[in-house]
């Protein structure tokens, strides 16, 4: 075998298995599961009603109990500070994890922000629970999800959703305000974590 063989033989090894490993499985998520919404206000569901907010219409699409762990203003340092209590407390088999917004908001460090979800995320999966990390826009001249969310995501190897909240809030027909999306808006962010979640293997397809 010559050695340009060789060399691709292990070039096409090494993509299948990064190809194989890019989408992170999860186990899947039995019918009593708890999925827990750990968030701020964009999962409280300011702009909408609580019965239009994205945990509630999940809950409906996936027939699994979501619980809201949203807390409009939350920054990451307070969201860190708070999680251990709430994980305790709902015992959830998977955490969506979406926090960040009120940081950029606040114009609060960002690797600081950064690091605080690398910890919410190391504390949930020492418990044994799957988590998902959803990446929020940093709104202003455009609305762009920072690159360090899915190097966070790839990093952790946990699944991610970075183009969901982009495209939302993208869409003035989709939002309530400049900052949040309306029931039409939460309505297809919870239709989009649930395609999320069937592709990781939570959901049967």
């Amino acid at each position: 075998m010559s050695y340009r063989v060789v060399v691709w033989s292990l070039c096409g090894l090494l993509l299948l298995f990064w190809g194989c490993s890019s989408a992170p499985l999860l186990q899947p998520l039995p019918p009593d599961a708890v999925v827990l919404a750990f968030g701020d206000s964009l999962t409280a569901g300011a702009g909408a009603t609580p019965e239009t907010s994205y945990p509630a219409v999940l809950s409906r699409f996936i027939g699994r109990t979501v619980v809201n762990a949203g807390i409009p203003g939350e920054v990451t340092s307070a969201g860190l500070a708070r999680l251990a209590e709430t994980l305790d407390r709902e015992k959830p088999a998977l955490v969506l994890l979406c926090l960040g917004g009120n940081d950029f908001l606040q114009r609060l460090d960002q690797a600081r922000a950064e690091e605080n979800l690398r910890a919410m995320i190391r504390m949930i999966r020492e418990r044994g629970i799957a988590v998902v990390l959803i990446g929020v826009p940093r709104l202003g001249f455009g609305v762009e999800v920072p690159g360090w969310y899915a190097e966070l995501a790839k990093e952790a190897g946990v699944p991610y959703e970075g183009k969901l909240l982009k495209r939302i809030l993208a869409d003035r027909s989709l939002k309530s305000d400049p900052i949040h999306p309306n029931a039409a808006g939460y309505q297809q962010l919870a239709e989009g974590l649930a395609a999320v979640l069937k592709k990781n293997g939570a959901l049967p397809n």
